[in-house]
């Protein structure tokens, strides 16, 4: 077998694997309902701003 022919195998191989990766991920991100991406998104708002609590003010200047 010739070079070419062994990197344009390989080549399409790789296209395929890719195809295969992108379909698993779209279907596994389809999966979701509406709902459940809502709750997931507030969960992770909520986590956010539970992570930037406000430092308490320093009253004691003079």
């Amino acid at each position: 077998m010739r070079w070419w022919k062994v990197a344009g195998l390989a080549g399409l191989a790789g296209i395929t694997a890719t195809g295969v990766v992108l379909a698993r991920s779209e279907r596994r991100r389809r999966a979701y309902t509406p709902e459940e991406i809502r709750e997931r998104l507030h969960a992770r708002v909520a986590e956010g701003t539970a992570d930037r609590t406000p430092e308490p003010a320093d009253t004691d200047r003079d």
